[in-house]
């Protein structure tokens, strides 16, 4: 009669002399020839003589659940062996169960599966933040912006664990590229070209994504994508199966989607729409899908955005934005006093943002035009007002210039990173 993996491992173990008194039950397993024994008590047995892994597999289980009289070779083989000999039994039964758990525990392939489905939704989807540009998708103030259009994509050097020394240093070097005459202070205008230059970083390094991501969504390389194969693969993304999704889109049929998707899927085929440059054909190519993911590389689509943020802010539906708009604070309650500081900076920061920067005439009223032109990275007249508020968060002695002591103090502003002991280094690093 056959015997299971844990009970064929019991008797290797054991030997002949103690296998010769026990009787094999209906599963092929020992059958317990003395009645007194209790049925699973092999399971308690064992977490006595070794810890058991908890909990076990049902497999395992179910096992030791069937063999109930299989502690009774734990009981004889005690009896007939002396207890220094028992050692290396509990530990081949240890082995064993543990061997079996693991063998029967089905792989677990969910968060690969998860992690696949996140990387293809990343490679379709519009990103929420954009790089360089001074307004998040959903109207929210960039709070990166400065380190952004500052660094670049050389943000490496400045993370918290890095040496503050060999931070203070890099921070140098950045100041002397962007300090064009060497007169060791930075002009706005200096500060403007440098905005532009790392602004172009951004700019490239999204047409490079992009080409990636048009090729994810465009399998048959003919160079344009239709919207229902990009729906195609946006459902996939979402844990659809693809090949169900086509040919549910190629016969007409309904395709049941969560309601969450359906609304991102609307939303999708307005943009969809909007980036498909004239004439309109509903085929997008590599430049237009560029703009379907990243407004700010288009005119168009760029108002496509902020018509997106008025209707988002605007309360009274005149298509403009005046400043009780523009702060208002998100849906939600204050429901502690840090919740409270976190509103009054958003206020603030907003208020700040609307009076020296997007209201152009100081009317207390901002237009589309208004806040299209403030949110065009490319903007030269919105990069230099920039370079002047950067200058002036720093500009200590009031000559409104930056100077190595001034970005070394303010390093946090600049680089996200606060480097300490700035005037006692500045002429060293220099």
């Amino acid at each position: 009669m056959g015997l299971c993996l844990l009970c064929r491992s019991l008797t290797a173990s054991l030997g002949p002399e103690s296998v010769a008194n026990i009787a094999f039950g209906p599963y092929g397993c020992p059958r317990d020839t003395e009645p007194s024994a209790e049925p699973g008590a092999l399971i308690g047995a064992m977490t006595t003589l070794s810890p058991l892994p908890s909990p076990l597999s049902p497999a395992t289980s179910t096992h030791l659940a069937g063999c109930p009289t299989a502690c009774t070779w734990v009981a004889m083989a005690s009896r007939q062996a002396p207890l220094g000999g028992l050692a290396p039994h509990c530990l081949w039964l240890l082995g064993v169960v543990l061997l079996m758990d693991a063998s029967a525990r089905p792989a677990n392939h969910s968060s690969t599966r998860e992690r696949v489905a996140n990387r293809e939704e990343s490679e379709i989807l519009p990103p929420d933040h954009l790089n360089g540009v001074k307004l998040e998708m959903d109207g929210h103030l960039n709070k990166d912006f400065h380190q952004e259009v500052f660094l670049g994509k050389d943000t490496d050097g400045f993370d918290e664990d890095v040496e503050p020394r060999r931070s203070r240093r890099k921070l140098m070097v950045i100041f002397s590229k962007v300090d064009v005459n060497t007169d060791r202070r930075i002009s706005a205008k200096e500060m403007q070209r440098w905005i532009m230059e790392k602004t172009a970083e951004h700019f490239q390094e999204a047409v490079e994504e992009n080409k990636m991501h048009f090729r994810a969504v465009d399998p048959d390389g003919d160079g344009r994508v239709s919207w229902d194969e990009y729906k195609v693969k946006f459902l996939a993304s979402k844990g659809h199966n693809e090949r169900e999704v086509a040919e549910a889109i190629r016969s007409n049929q309904e395709i049941k989607a969560d309601e969450e998707a359906q609304e991102v899927l609307e939303n999708l085929k307005d943009r969809w729409y909007q980036a498909d440059s004239p004439p309109a054909d509903l085929l997008l190519t590599e430049d237009e899908f560029l703009s379907f993911l990243h407004p700010e590389h288009s005119r168009g689509m760029l108002k496509f955005m902020v018509k997106e943020i008025v209707r988002d802010l605007d309360q009274d539906g005149d298509k403009q934005l005046s400043l009780p708009e523009f702060i208002s604070l998100p849906v939600g309650t204050v429901e502690n006093q840090q919740g409270q500081d976190v509103d009054d900076n958003w206020v603030k920061d907003r208020k700040k943002e609307f009076e020296e920067l997007i209201d152009s005439n100081h009317d207390g009223i901002v237009t589309m035009e208004e806040l299209e032109n403030y949110m065009d990275p490319m903007n030269e007249y919105n990069a230099l007002n920039e370079a002047k508020q950067m200058i002036a968060i720093a500009d200590e002695n009031q000559n409104h210039h930056l100077e190595p002591e001034e970005i070394l103090k303010y390093s946090e502003f600049f680089t996200g990173s606060k480097l300490v002991d700035y005037a006692r280094n500045v002429h060293e690093e220099f």
